[in-house]
């Protein structure tokens, strides 16, 4: 699929920098950008090189800066169209102006994720490298990277197509039957194409089995602090962040409001939120900041219940222990450095539990451990071969072609016509294509790029 219309758009960030680039594809990319650069070379423009020159208002000659200016002739470009970038100095205005002379030269408006989705449509990338690519600029980690990084250059769309060719082989067997229906699909046919779909089975559940993992190195987890006042919430975030980003007083109610915060542990992404302590009060600040943290609570991929341990359990803690009895939970106890008193009620006896300190840093790196192994299970991330899913429309295609291909084995089983066992293989074909944008619909296509941000 060829799009013949030209688009533009700042591909940097908006605001103050040092430099901003203007970004413009399509057939007409190369002649906006001779209307609109002006150097003292004769000649065309070479592909991909760069040249030193000014931007200037085609009807008047006036000069608008000094920039650098790139062509990247199809198809050896991003999008495989031509494509010209304008590299001038980054101010606001400025950025903004250039835009405008490109799109006053024949270009127009490039839609969120315009430029690669014709990256996509072009065939230059699949729609799992696609959507690696908002991956890349949104990760927060270097596990999130490399997650995107390998996804971008097609390592899980390669275990995807092997998963198609094992389906495909199993098609033409039983395709073989349809146009010879004389012949009886054998026994020996059977067994091979039983191998086949196996084999394609196997690879989907080990794919399947790595999402949770996958999701959260992607989106990384929201772990929320609760406890009452005092007991060291905003302490522990200090801790690990290891920075003094939350005020801590000795006065109870301190933190009114929750406060949030990236810590990454150990390649994991975590949203970490200090809340205000939970108790009655008369404050109608502090009652809000309570009942915010309440709504909270539910969101919460994991709460730490951190208790003091130089105090004992009380009603406070009891009934903050009752709100969380739904939730996934830590009991965190804090200030080992003090003379124990807490011992925790009978309610709480199978629940996790860890001793720190957020005074001597003493079980701080066991509560990280702790945050991590809950989520990844305990297993190392290994950069290099990081490939697994991370969203869940690639994990609802593969359930698909699973389902498919298990009602497949059970029709084989029950002996049933070669035109019926054809029809499952091409369904679970349609729901694999899915996830590298074979057979995606349209409207998944538009809500896909639509994430992106506008130059991109």
């Amino acid at each position: 699929m060829y799009i013949h219309d030209t688009i533009a758009a700042i591909s940097t960030p908006l605001g103050e920098g040092g430099i901003g680039i203007i970004r413009v594809s399509g057939s007409q990319a190369v002649a906006i950008a001779e209307k609109l650069f002006r150097n003292n070379r004769n000649g065309g423009l070479s592909s991909h090189r760069f040249y030193y020159g000014t931007i200037v208002e085609p009807a008047t000659g006036e000069v608008f800066d000094e920039v650098m200016l790139v062509v990247m002739r199809a198809p050896r470009s991003y999008t495989r169209e031509d494509v010209a970038e304008i590299h001038c100095h980054g101010g606001y205005l400025l950025v903004q102006k250039v835009l405008s002379l490109a799109i006053g030269a024949g270009a127009r408006l490039a839609q969120p994720g315009e430029f690669t989705q014709r990256a996509f449509l072009n065939g230059r990338i699949d729609l799992l490298q696609a959507e690696a690519v908002i991956d890349l600029i949104r990760g927060k980690t270097d596990a999130a990277l490399t997650l995107a990084q390998h996804q971008r250059q097609g390592l899980l769309s390669q275990r995807i197509v092997a998963v198609k060719q094992d389906v495909l082989h199993s098609l033409a067997l039983v395709e073989a039957y349809i146009d010879f229906p004389e012949e009886d699909l054998g026994a020996a046919a059977g067994e091979e194409i039983g191998r086949f779909v196996g084999k394609a089975l196997a690879q989907i559940e080990s794919l399947l089995a790595g999402f949770d993992e996958g999701r959260v190195l992607r989106e990384g987890v929201a772990v929320l602090i609760a406890g009452k006042p005092n007991v060291g919430k905003s302490s522990l975030l200090n801790t690990l962040l290891q920075e003094q980003r939350v005020i801590v007083t000795s006065v109870p109610g301190t933190t009114r409001d929750i406060i949030e915060e990236i810590v990454n542990i150990n390649g994991l992404p975590v949203r970490m939120l200090d809340t205000a302590g939970i108790r009655a009060s008369e404050d109608i600040v502090e009652q809000e900041g309570v009942r915010r943290t309440i709504e909270q609570i539910p969101l919460a991929d994991l709460v730490l219940f951190l208790l003091d341990a130089s105090r004992p359990f009380d009603e406070e803690d009891r009934q903050i222990a009752e709100t969380l009895a739904s939730h996934r939970f830590l009991v965190v106890t804090n200030k080992a450095d003090l003379p124990p008193v807490l011992q925790l009620p009978t309610s709480l006896a199978s629940a996790p539990v860890l001793s720190i300190s957020t005074q001597t840093g003493a079980g701080i790196a066991a509560l990280r451990e702790m945050i991590f192994t809950t989520f990844l299970h305990g297993t190392t991330v290994d950069r290099r071969e990081l490939v697994a899913l991370s969203q869940a429309r690639h994990r609802d295609a593969l359930l698909k072609a699973r389902g498919v291909l298990l009602g497949f084995q059970s029709n084989i089983a029950a002996q049933l016509s070669s035109d019926l066992l054809a029809v499952d293989l091409h369904e679970a074909l349609r729901a694999l294509g899915e996830v590298i944008g074979d057979t995606t619909p349209d409207e998944v296509l538009d809500l896909i790029f639509q994430r992106f941000c506008i130059g991109k």
